[in-house]
């Protein structure tokens, strides 16, 4: 039963912002449509069905638009600032966001799946991302450094090993990451 109940209020918070949001919206309709209507038939003798859904839209994205450049650009301002004078704060900052740009952003890192051979003996063999070749800043020219994802978490280990012993496969990257972080039992797609 609690079960049930803990079910219950979960949906509730996952639906309620969202009836709000749509019953604002039909209501902002009604009452713009019908206040244009009355004016435009009053005055002009003319009716354009739908206009207060048009007018809602552009208002929509007015206040989109506003928000991204009057509201948020004082706070990313305050935000660098805050950066510069305490450099921990920069430096986290920085490769969290290098991290997640390496995911999801344009420049794409994590690209280029590989299989590592990482015991000799028992040939024992690690998934991973080959993420950069050029190690000249670390001073290793037959090394290459690979991501490997952990799985069931969102963490990972970087392994710099040797060029010999990487081998890149021919598989979707978004395959091979649903596959590691699942543990291998994921569905391939």
């Amino acid at each position: 039963m609690k079960k049930l109940v803990s079910y219950l209020l979960q949906g509730i918070l996952y639906i309620v912002p969202l009836a709000i949001t749509i019953y604002i919206l039909v209501v902002a309709f009604r009452f713009i449509d019908g206040l244009l209507q009355q004016w435009l038939e009053k005055y002009l003798d003319i009716s354009i069905p739908g206009l207060g859904l048009m007018i809602i839209i552009f208002l929509l994205v007015l206040i989109g638009f506003l928000g991204q450049t009057f509201i948020a650009r004082p706070f990313k301002l305050l935000f660098n600032k805050l950066l510069e004078k305490v450099p921990l704060l920069r430096v986290l900052f920085s490769a969290f966001n290098d991290l997640f740009s390496a995911f999801v952003g344009k420049e794409r890192k994590f690209n280029r799946p590989v299989i590592v051979r990482v015991n000799m003996t028992s040939n024992l063999e690690k998934l991973g991302f080959l993420t950069e070749e050029d190690l000249s800043l670390i001073d290793e020219k037959e090394k290459v450094a690979v991501y490997f994802p952990h799985s069931y978490n969102f963490s990972g280990e970087l392994f710099i090993v040797p060029r010999e012993q990487v081998r890149i496969i021919d598989v979707p990257p978004a395959d091979v990451m649903k596959f590691i972080v699942s543990a291998g039992v994921a569905d391939w797609d």
